[in-house]
């Protein structure tokens, strides 16, 4: 074993980059001489250099990492900063499987490194975008492993197992939904605050009466004023922009900004009657054709506070979840709070409509009464039945006693890898759907799979397994008929374990099936069922491999 381990930078326009980083900087310093020599303000292409030898800095600084592991530990080196982890000091190593927004990288694969106080460091390099990158990227997280084994013995982990945190996972990151969460209860909060301000000049409006010759000119801004005006020309531009009104001469005012809509029922040389109240045209009237100015109310606040309530739900429901799975490993995939986003709809449902209609109390009336309490009572249903769907739902004891199914000779302990992705299956299908029987033989396909590519499953082109009357088999349909199956050799195989999904599982996994550990004659593999599925799976191996079958769920 090699004492150091190097990856160094690979940006292929480094050079280029201090090359422009040199030029910026030189006709900076040329035009600040100059300017100082002569006495005059420098010219604009001071400016131009000191912004591209800027970017170029901050450009260099995210291509010049460098991180290097040797027997006294991880050395991390950047344009502007160095760094030493000891080998003590890191409890372990795991992977960080983050998604992005690029199309051609789907996802990445980072090194995290686990310190004493469960405290994390990300390192920049290596990074795998690709599964090409993906057999290096394993080699050097291998030979970090591999030192840091060997020279930390007593801090490094016990397992060959990697942990692979995701999105899914228990170890996921919680700032993020926590900083929306607050921000859009920060949100709901400033618009319930300016209720009482929209409801008074709301109401204001709808009281304001037209002004008269005894009205004092203190007082002409409370009152309506009309003023007539001649339509120029209009300019109605799409929904998301605003359209214009412009009058002739520019009188009263050269433009009024109106919504698409009155820009396009308004002609240019239409005579118009403008009324102007509080300085400023709410209302435009013309033949046939009227505008005027929306003054929000209090319904329409109090239903924006509620929607921003019900939107920090969502990453509430996240933070939920993740405090849920507080127990479990960081990389055990935890539930999906897609149930919590059905409760928070179904309660949109009712109480936005309740909130514009009766903003300011929610017991006008019996009706209204009745609406509200029969709304809540749909709600707390629906949270409930969320919080039950959305459970941490574990192996039976049966099942995952890890009690032998076939007869062979198992080697190695069916642990998996912690980079191993799971492969694309044709068909994957989430839940714990009603299997499907065929008439004509008795047969049943349950929705399962493998993740490695055997030769019972050849490419991972299995989605079902199929039991009854024949052999088990993998199939890839869910039937009716044997056509195309690949029956499962029961006399090798060997279930060491059945677990909850974990982050190196891959995301073709649905959240809720459950992962047996199978050992094909030394070869560890893995089958992905619904729990109920699954255990049906192993009684039916155990049966056909001479065991006792036993119940699990």
């Amino acid at each position: 074993m090699t004492e150091t381990w190097e990856v160094p930078c690979s940006a292929p326009w480094r050079r280029a980059l201090w090359l422009s980083a040199g030029l910026g900087t030189a006709v900076t310093g040329l035009e600040a001489a100059r300017a100082i020599h002569l006495g005059t303000p420098p010219n604009p292409w001071a400016g131009i250099g000191l912004l591209v030898a800027l970017i170029s800095c901050a450009m260099l600084h995210a291509v010049s990492h460098r991180v290097t592991a040797d027997a006294d530990g991880v050395h991390l080196r950047s344009l502007l900063r160095r760094r030493h982890i000891p080998w003590s000091d890191i409890s372990d190593l795991q992977i960080r499987r983050m998604h992005t927004d690029n199309w051609r990288v789907p996802e990445t694969h980072r090194i995290v490194l686990v310190l004493r106080g469960r405290r994390k460091r990300l390192l920049p390099l290596p990074v795998c975008r690709s599964a090409a990158e993906l057999p290096d990227f394993e080699a050097k997280l291998a030979a970090l492993r591999a030192l840091h084994r060997r020279h930390a013995p007593t801090s490094a982990p016990r397992t060959d197992r990697v942990p692979v945190i995701s999105a899914r996972t228990a170890g996921r990151t919680w700032a993020g939904s926590l900083a929306l969460c607050v921000l859009l209860l920060a949100g709901a909060g400033t618009a319930l605050a300016f209720v009482p301000a929209a409801e008074t000049e709301k109401s204001a409006w709808e009281a304001a009466v037209p002004c008269t010759a005894a009205t004092p000119a203190a007082e002409r801004g409370e009152c309506l004023t009309t003023l007539r005006a001649e339509i120029e020309r209009t300019d109605a531009n799409h929904s998301k922009q605003r359209s214009w009104l412009y009058f002739t001469e520019g009188r009263p005012l050269e433009r009024l900004g109106v919504s698409r809509e009155a820009a396009l029922d308004f002609e240019a040389g239409d005579r118009v009657e403008l009324t102007v109240w509080r300085r400023g045209v709410r209302e435009v009237a013309g033949a046939g054709h009227v505008w005027r100015e929306h003054f929000p109310g209090a319904g329409d606040v109090v239903m924006v506070a509620a929607g921003c309530l019900l939107l920090a739900g969502l990453p509430g429901a996240r933070l939920l979840m993740r405090l849920r799975g507080r127990r479990l490993p960081e990389d055990e995939v935890i539930p999906s709070a897609l149930p919590f986003a059905g409760a928070l709809a179904g309660t949109a449902g009712w109480l936005l409509p309740l909130c514009y209609l009766h903003p300011l109390d929610f017991l006008a009336s019996p009706a209204v009464t009745a609406w509200t309490s029969g709304g809540s009572a749909a709600s707390a249903g629906l949270f409930a039945w969320a919080w039950y769907a959305s459970r941490i739902r574990r192996p039976d004891a049966a099942t995952a006693a890890g009690t032998g199914t076939g007869t062979g000779t198992a080697t190695g302990t069916g642990t998996e890898s912690g980079t191993a992705a799971a492969p694309t299956a044709p068909h994957v299908t989430s839940g714990t759907s009603a299997p499907r029987e065929s008439t004509a033989r008795g047969d049943v396909f349950l929705s399962a799979r493998f993740l490695e590519h055997t030769d019972f499953n050849p490419n991972g082109f299995g989605s079902h397994v199929v039991l009854g009357d024949g052999p088990p088999a993998v199939a890839p349909h869910g039937g009716p008929g044997r056509f195309a199956v690949k029956p499962l050799p029961v006399e090798r195989l060997t279930v060491r374990n059945v677990r909850r999904p974990r982050g190196g599982d891959g995301e073709a996994v649905p959240r809720k099936w459950h992962i047996a550990e199978i050992d094909d004659a030394g070869t560890p593999v893995h089958l992905a069922a619904a729990p109920a599925d699954l255990a049906r799976i192993v009684a039916e191996l155990r049966r056909h491999a001479g065991a006792p079958a036993e119940s699990g769920g």
